[in-house]
């Protein structure tokens, strides 16, 4: 058995975006037409029991959804966090615990719960973002108060939900330009694993032609990719899962590459996404696809119909 087998055979999964600046967002279609609301009001308007289902229609193995994303704004409530930044709950962090209701959603489903965090914190927020020890420009690199702060929310999180989340995808641990070491790293992780030892950990160093591990003891790669092109060449890369995260939406005009994360439509139908994740669970690797989330919970209905085809006639 290895740590990784529960994951490497759901075969492939789903990743959300469910953000501040996305569904609260009057400017994004995600937001439908509700304008901006309280966070806390934004949050408690998701149905996840909408969401599973239409999960489960569509064969999903596994759902990721981000935890936050620059801004100050987290889905579930977290104590640590509130000191630390001097918010009420329900200001930065939800009252409602987002990540335990989707659990209970997906469950009864056999949808293994995964989460999204960030190694660079709420740093869009000169105020908040100083308080934990890191704000633009972020070239400075992190710091190791900045780095305990920022593992102390995560260790909130990962000992509340326990077995309950399966692994963190942690986003901007990039060695170059925010200095990231695996010693710093070690934080991270080590806030993750207590939590449930068996939770796997992922750390992302940013996009790359193929695939490649970050930190040493990371169980799987971050795989980032723009398309679904890549094939691993084994299961394991220097011992972690291969693992491929890209985005199914097509790219907003006038946006960079990485516009396409959380977009609507699809860039590769649903018969190539079939052929695509076949490929790469053959290989060993297991695929991760970027979808739109709407605040209410629903999903792009193209994008789901092409999602129901990766699984049809097996």
């Amino acid at each position: 058995m290895h740590i990784t087998d529960r994951l490497y055979n759901k075969k492939w999964g789903v990743f959300f975006h469910y953000l501040q600046n996305l569904q609260n967002n009057p400017a994004n279609p995600h937001n439908q037409g509700t304008g901006v609301l309280p966070w806390d009001e934004c949050v408690n308007a998701l149905d996840v029991h909408r969401l599973a289902e239409t999960l489960n229609e569509c064969g999903a193995g596994y759902c990721f959804i981000t935890v936050m994303q620059g801004d100050p704004y987290l889905i579930a409530p977290n104590r640590t966090f509130d000191s630390i930044a001097g918010t009420l709950p329900g200001q930065a962090c939800a009252k409602r615990d987002l990540i335990a209701d989707l659990f209970e959603a997906l469950s009864p489903y056999g949808i293994d719960l995964y989460l999204y965090y960030t190694g660079d914190g709420p740093y869009k927020d000169p105020d908040i973002g100083s308080k934990f020890g890191f704000t633009s420009p972020r070239s400075v690199g992190v710091t190791l108060p900045f780095v305990k702060k920022w593992s102390a929310v995560l260790e909130e999180y990962a000992v509340r939900y326990g077995k309950k989340v399966c692994g963190w995808w942690i986003d901007g641990c990039y060695r170059g330009y925010f200095r990231y070491t695996d010693e710093l790293l070690e934080f991270y992780r080590g806030a993750c694993k207590k939590g449930n030892p068996d939770a796997l950990v992922a750390m992302n160093n940013g996009v790359f032609a193929d695939f490649q591990k970050n930190c040493k003891d990371e169980d799987f790669v971050c795989g980032e990719f723009n398309d679904f092109t890549a094939v691993p060449p084994s299961r394991f890369i220097d011992g972690a899962q291969a693992f491929v995260l890209a985005p199914l939406g097509v790219t907003k005009k006038g946006a960079k590459q990485y516009g396409a994360w959380g977009c609507y439509g699809c860039k590769r139908s649903g018969e190539y996404l079939k052929d695509y994740v076949s490929r790469v669970n053959a290989a060993g690797g297991v695929v991760t696809i970027d979808a739109a989330l709407n605040r209410d919970g629903s999903l792009d209905p193209e994008q789901v119909e092409a999602l129901k085809k990766i699984d049809a006639g097996k």
